[in-house]
């Protein structure tokens, strides 16, 4: 593994070995079988090109409603329990004793990308956020607390994770693009990108 620290961002490359993602991956089948990925849509009604789903008490939505945590899937179900396996890399990489209450599910296939923005809808930012990639790599962008100004970017592969914490918390965001292809770990290509999060 080793260790970046880019405006904030703690980045843990190759954080996961080979066997541990294949383990995520067989984990998460149940929890798209109970919660299956859905194409949120923005306030605006802009359909957004990532589908999504969540595990955990709260699941992150977003519609004509505006963007919010729920305790249901769009189509009534509960959220399915977040997998024991994906909580204790949240303690081991953030020391918080604390459970998240969300682990939001995003897939990107090919040329689906994700705009700059801020996690935002949570109650208290004082904990962090935890990203974890699978699958084919993505070019991760970040930028500054408000909007514009100068951005950096980064290779994120299959097995990194990154906290985003103290004043990198509200910092802006997003996935360019990914490689699509450039992994093997899932059947159909594409990225699932994990991220788990205190919500209230």
């Amino acid at each position: 593994m080793t260790r970046l620290l880019l405006r904030g961002f703690d980045i843990r490359k190759n954080y996961l070995n080979t066997s541990a993602q294949t383990e995520l991956v067989q984990v998460l089948r149940p929890v798209l079988k109970s919660a299956p990925l859905f194409h949120p849509t923005t306030p605006s009604g802009k359909k957004m090109s990532v589908r999504m789903t969540s595990a955990g008490n709260l699941g992150w939505v977003s519609d004509k409603r505006g963007y919010r945590y729920q305790d249901t899937h769009p189509n009534g179900v509960v959220w399915p329990a977040i997998p024991d396996q994906i909580a204790s890399i949240w303690h081991d990489v953030t020391g918080v004793a604390r459970l998240p209450e969300c682990c939001l599910i995003n897939y990107y296939g090919d040329g689906t990308r994700m705009g700059m923005h801020q996690d935002k809808d949570e109650a208290d930012f004082s904990w962090p956020v935890v990203s974890i990639s699978l699958g084919d790599d993505a070019l991760f962008r970040i930028g500054n607390t408000t909007r514009g100004g100068k951005t950096e970017s980064i290779w994120l592969g299959s097995g990194d994770v990154v906290i985003m914490g103290g004043p990198a918390r509200l910092a802006y965001h997003g996935v360019d693009r990914i490689r699509f292809g450039s992994s093997r770990l899932l059947p159909k290509g594409g990225r699932i990108n994990l991220t788990l999060r205190v919500a209230t």
